[in-house]
């Protein structure tokens, strides 16, 4: 089976892993501090925290912004329940936005006057365009799970330059992987502190009541992420320019065997954007059977996303459900990730090519 997306492990991932394994932390330790850095380096911000997934980032992110009850969070319809129910870890409610069809990201043009906070999802990796903001709530996190080593025309995706924050996923699909990780970036040092707290019990050492002296200030988790986790994803950010670049080689390829094909092709960036092309999302008619066919064919395709509307937990911010939505339920209806990741051979993506164009021919 041909996944939809799979990790580029090599000797180098291995051996930055083994040598932790080998050493005196194991734990959140100095490869935890060296992938802040470098990540924080790489996209423009001055500070980042990193997480032991995505959604731990997520939920630090809503919480030090100090989003809670009787807050309403805006985030897509067409996104992973993360992105929404990091309002619910802290009692505020999520706010479900329709999407662009030109870009499958969120319509900021329809997101309600008077909400709290938005989490703006970079879909597939293509950037929100942040600067078309009319009305900007309190607090804006960018979810960038799928985005890193996006560009705007104000710099790197996590730069935060219309934001508060931005958080980033490591799971194996994504561009770079830890295992599990995430990431949050700011420009703000009292939310980078908090953040720190946040992922750690809220616990703060008082050297003043002895050298083995802490405080507990703040409600918080055990949200760390370990050294062997960092180990691996520092090795794997200095691969981040080779894996963009065949991602992009592989977006191309698509493009250029599909255009004729009675399949509608993902948005492209516009001009002043690179795109993260985290997923390769097409449209096609008859999507079951078409989806049924792939799978058969030993193409594991998949659908991003079941809309939040669609979720029981999410009844209270799905409007009038599908009716709300008219162009998230449109993409819906023909959404199909096809495969994309470096290691995709020229042979293996001739291939999905060959048993898609007979699929959608039907």
């Amino acid at each position: 089976m041909i996944p939809y997306g799979h990790q580029s492990i090599d000797d180098d991932d291995i051996a930055a892993v083994v040598a932790v394994l080998k050493g005196d932390w194991l734990t959140q330790g100095p490869m935890v501090e060296e992938f802040e850095r470098d990540l924080a380096i790489r996209v423009g911000a001055m500070f980042a925290v990193a997480f032991s997934s995505g959604t731990a980032a997520l939920h630090a992110a809503a919480a030090v912004g100090d989003l809670g009850p009787g807050d309403t969070v805006a985030t897509s319809a067409l996104t992973f329940a993360a992105s929404a129910n990091c309002a619910r870890y802290v009692g505020a409610r999520p706010v479900l936005v329709d999407i662009d069809e030109s870009t499958l990201n969120i319509d900021l043009d329809q997101v309600p006057t008077g909400i709290d906070g938005l989490v703006a999802v970079h879909f597939a990796g293509l950037p929100v365009d942040l600067r078309r903001m009319t009305r900007r709530p309190r607090l804006v996190i960018e979810d960038a799970s799928h985005a890193i080593g996006a560009e705007t025309p104000d710099g790197p995706v996590g730069n935060c330059a219309h934001s508060d924050m931005c958080v980033f996923s490591f799971h194996p699909v994504k561009t770079i992987t830890t295992g599990e990780g995430g990431m949050v970036t700011t420009n703000d040092a009292r939310l980078a502190d908090r953040l720190r707290r946040f992922r750690s019990h809220g616990a703060v050492p008082t050297p003043e009541r002895g050298p083995w002296a802490y405080d507990v200030t703040s409600l918080g988790f055990n949200y760390r992420m370990s050294d062997i986790h960092a180990a691996l994803g520092v090795s794997q950010l200095r691969k981040l320019e080779h894996f963009l670049q065949r991602r992009a080689a592989l977006a191309h390829s698509y493009q250029a065997a599909l255009v004729e094909a009675p399949v509608m092709l993902p948005p492209t960036a516009p001009h002043g954007f690179q795109h993260g092309l985290h997923l390769f999302p097409v449209r096609v008619g008859n999507r079951a059977r078409v989806f049924a066919g792939m799978q058969r064919r030993g193409v594991g395709v998949q659908v991003h996303y079941v809309p939040l509307y669609a979720h029981q937990l999410m009844a209270d911010a799905a409007g009038r459900g599908e009716a709300s939505f008219p162009h998230t339920a449109a993409v819906y209806r023909d959404l199909m990730s096809l495969p994309l990741f470096p290691d995709l051979t020229e042979g293996e993506q001739s291939y999905v090519v060959s048993s898609l164009l007979e699929e959608v021919a039907g």
